[in-house]
């Protein structure tokens, strides 16, 4: 096997490729996975590899295995349901495979690490979702989402959004304390009111200004900012 997955990154390019596999074998090959689950075979599972190769197979031998494993007799259920609800079925067992896949490799991550892994895997839709075509429900505002933005400021000087300043006492001292749980998307340090932060148009992450290399005198000619994560997706 591969060195396993270390760093909040390795892990989600990790989670992503499992996931795509499972996605594709729920969806554009979902005739051959449906065929290769025969009910008459033993207890079978469905793998997401990290080349994002999927497999429908049987569950490792090894006690205790590698990793942890898939849902285990997916084929048996498979002529005894509506195949709609089988399908959705699995997936959401798939989904809780990859979380435990991914959290098993984040064992040595600290508390900041870990938060950002999930948030990473949060902004993507689940298995379940993509399967039953749900759409995420959207969330109420948060720390990220409501409460940094709904000002229409992105960039903060000091840690503090520019048009908060303006808030009533009480107002104030409520976003602080939700601004507290907010970590920076580059290195997880969390939040602190004497550094200067900004937030990504696209995704919303909030970054340390000294990680992403922005100065609050830069930051006030940037209309429209792009972190380097949200950078790199749009070259690719």
């Amino acid at each position: 096997m591969a060195s396993s997955p270390r760093t909040v990154e390795e892990i989600f390019k990790d989670y992503n490729s499992r996931r795509s596999a499972i996605v594709r074998a729920l969806t554009y090959d979902v005739d051959d996975f449906y065929s290769k689950c025969d009910p008459d075979k033993e207890n079978l599972c469905l793998y997401g590899h990290p080349n994002e190769a999927w497999e429908v197979a049987l569950p490792a031998e090894e006690v205790p295995p590698e990793l942890p494993e898939p849902a285990l007799g997916i084929n048996f259920a498979r002529d005894g349901m509506n195949r709609k609800d089988w399908l959705s079925l699995v997936a959401v067992h798939s989904d809780c495979w990859l979380l435990s896949v991914s959290f098993y490799f984040g064992a040595r991550l600290n508390r900041n690490e870990r938060k950002r892994l999930f948030s990473m895997i949060n902004d993507l839709p689940t298995v379940f979702e993509v399967v039953t075509g749900r759409k995420p429900v959207k969330d109420k505002p948060t720390v990220e989402s409501g409460s940094k933005s709904r000002n229409s400021t992105k960039r903060s000087i000091d840690g503090q959004p520019r048009s908060n300043l303006k808030l009533a006492d009480n107002s104030y001292e409520e976003d602080e304390e939700e601004q507290g749980d907010t970590f920076c998307g580059s290195c997880g340090g969390g939040y602190n009111s004497d550094e200067f932060w900004i937030c990504c148009d696209n995704c919303e992450r909030w970054y340390h200004g000294k990680c992403v290399k922005i100065t609050p005198a830069k930051a006030e000619s940037i209309k429209f900012y792009n972190c380097p994560s949200c950078q790199k997706k749009a070259r690719q």
